[in-house]
């Protein structure tokens, strides 16, 4: 793709996510996500974009088999326009979060979102690792279900049989495609090093350090809430039972 071809791609999804936005909010809203209806519109539309972005990754690899023996150079212009397609979202999700969100309560995304735009940027207007962006944009088959989780909760459906079944979902998945994924990806920049300039180095070594810390902070959150927390309860309500 040439850079015009990016530049159009990108916002293009701009304007796209920014049309789910507005359709979602057109949607019935359940009763107790009113209260926060700006959050359930981001986390529905975030959830589009997941979908979307984990079925287009995953045919990336599958049409194009070539690149994932070649993560810098080989690539096709259906992944390039993944990735080109994300930066937009990301874009589109930074501003909507920095208008409608405190920022000591986003801080952290927003941090997120500019350095995948950064890393994200280096690889469509370069030309180069567009497999390994796409290798990355794996973890959305994860997001799908933590998407999936923050909706049942503002939903208040955290007590139903969908809820635990997308928790046990959401947590393998997110063994296997961001923390298994990160640190493939750590690893392949290591063995990698000769082959990769200072600058892409540089910036894929902060990206990684920087997702890694974010994934794992995360994890133990999603283990404490939707399962230290629960068994805990349980272990209560036995107590109860027999006094």
């Amino acid at each position: 793709m040439e850079l015009s071809s990016v530049i159009l791609t990108t916002g293009g999804s701009v304007g796209f996510f920014r049309l789910v936005n507005a359709g979602v909010g057109k949607l019935p809203v359940p009763e107790s996500a009113c209260r926060n209806a700006w959050k359930w519109r981001n986390i529905s539309t975030s959830g589009v974009h997941s979908f979307i972005t984990a079925i287009w990754g995953v045919l990336c690899f599958f049409l194009h088999p070539q690149m994932a023996e070649d993560l810098i150079k080989t690539h096709s212009v259906f992944s390039h326009a993944l990735v080109s397609f994300s930066i937009g979202y990301f874009i589109y999700d930074f501003f909507d979060m920095a208008l409608n969100q405190k920022l000591g309560q986003s801080w952290e995304l927003l941090f997120h979102h500019v350095v995948v735009i950064a890393c994200f940027g280096f690889s469509v207007v370069s030309c180069h690792y567009v497999g390994f962006a796409v290798v990355a944009l794996l973890v959305e088959i994860n997001s799908v279900f933590l998407h999936l989780r923050q909706i049942l909760r503002m939903a208040n459906l955290a007590a139903g049989t969908l809820y635990r079944v997308n928790s046990m979902i959401n947590l393998g998945t997110y063994v296997v495609f961001r923390i298994n994924t990160l640190a493939w990806m750590t690893r392949w920049l290591v063995i990698n090093r000769d082959n990769v300039p200072l600058l892409a180095y540089t910036l894929g070594s902060v990206g990684m350090a920087i997702m890694t810390a974010m994934n794992i902070v995360l994890f133990c959150r999603l283990l404490r809430s939707d399962f230290l927390k629960s068994s805990t309860r349980e272990t209560k309500k036995e107590k109860d039972k027999e006094m």
